[in-house]
């Protein structure tokens, strides 16, 4: 086991990170407000379907 102290050596410093474009926040406003209708669509689609087969199988059941 190597001492605590030990450090591989550094050869290579690696560069400063470079700046970050400016963001357009009402591109992603918009974005993310489409998103979020998409994503409550399918889920009221989903509890839809749910719904009418949880129907379906308890009247099987019952009948």
């Amino acid at each position: 086991m190597p001492p605590p102290e030990w450090r591989p050596t550094v050869h290579v410093q690696p560069p400063p990170p470079r700046t970050l474009p400016p963001q357009d926040l009402p591109a992603l406003d918009a974005a993310e407000s489409s998103a979020r209708t998409l994503t409550y669509g399918i889920g009221m689609v989903s509890g839809a379907v749910v719904l009418v087969l949880m129907c379906l199988l308890c009247s099987r059941a019952l009948f």
